[in-house]
């Protein structure tokens, strides 16, 4: 398995209209072959930073994720309303598991 750390930020005033964006591709990431948990949390100390947590049963299952057309739909709204800051790490959860 592999999880996925990270953060994006927003405007905070563009918050409000990323929610249904956001909830439409998580919805849809749950749903995907592979994917254990999918999820953003903004950060109460820091309006419109988001943290991103992900667990997938392998890389094939997260590549294939960003090929999906609710990714490429999300990649597109996020960029429109002032998506920055990206950053996300990747670790192996238990043995055998290589990045």
């Amino acid at each position: 398995m592999i999880a996925v750390i990270g953060t994006f930020r927003l405007p905070p005033q563009r918050v409000a209209d990323a929610l249904p964006a956001m909830r439409e591709v998580i919805e849809a990431t749950l749903q995907e072959p592979g994917c254990r948990a999918y999820s953003y949390a903004e950060d109460v100390a820091e309006p419109g930073l988001f943290r991103v947590t992900e667990i997938w049963d392998s890389r094939e299952a997260l590549k294939a994720h960003f090929t999906t057309p609710h990714m490429r739909r999300w990649a597109e709204t996020r960029v429109a309303l002032g998506f920055s800051d990206r950053e996300i790490s990747l670790f192996p959860l238990g043995p055998g598991e290589e990045l």
